[in-house]
């Protein structure tokens, strides 16, 4: 079966029409280790498959929750090692992030992960801070879970409108047809007479 037939997709969506479940799981544990892959994309798509009846809604979500928090506690350690502290510039980063963490307690953490950007890169200053690791999984697996959650039905939402759109053009396009043809047989009638 050809998935997603005739859209415009980036490479990534090829991962979710071939893996599935799978496939975002793959693409969403990058994304909170630091590594930028747009999770919107990823998201959205998914909810385009959920649409088509590829993957359930449930399925979706939790392999994007299970991806992010993967990659999160990727993240976490790489800030917990302090080898960051070695890379030049990367210190006067994680000492904003720290200061932020400071003032805001854990709750920092389930912010960030609904904001973006802010989501990808917050798990590095956690380690760093040694936040502690259960209260850190409950409030990322919290965040990720809304985050995922908000974009997939996006993705539904979208695929039910581009549906629409599609019926909604095909009726549009065949309207216009049907008027040009007539339209042109009354001008050959005109010009006969």
């Amino acid at each position: 079966m050809d998935r997603g037939r005739g859209l415009c997709r980036p490479p990534m969506t090829g991962v979710i029409t071939r893996f599935g479940v799978l496939g975002v799981f793959v693409l969403m544990v990058p994304e909170s280790a630091c590594i930028p892959v747009p999770s919107e994309v990823t998201l959205l798509f998914s909810g385009f498959a959920v649409h088509e009846g590829w993957m359930s809604f449930p399925l979706a979500v939790l392999a994007a929750t299970s991806g992010n928090l993967v990659g999160s506690l990727l993240a976490y350690g790489l800030g917990a090692s302090r080898m960051l502290a070695r890379v030049p510039g990367a210190g006067t980063v994680l000492i904003r992030w720290e200061h932020m963490l400071d003032r805001h307690g854990l709750r920092a953490v389930f912010i960030a992960r609904l904001l973006p950007l802010a989501r990808t890169f917050v798990s590095l200053p956690a380690g760093a801070r040694h936040l502690p690791l259960v209260p850190f999984v409950v409030l990322t697996t919290a965040g990720c879970a809304l985050w995922a959650g908000a974009f997939v039905l996006g993705g539904m939402a979208a695929g039910t409108g581009w549906m629409a759109l599609s019926s909604t053009l095909a009726r549009a396009l065949l309207v216009v047809g049907l008027v040009m043809i007539a339209l042109s047989v009354l001008r050959r009638r005109r010009a006969a007479r």
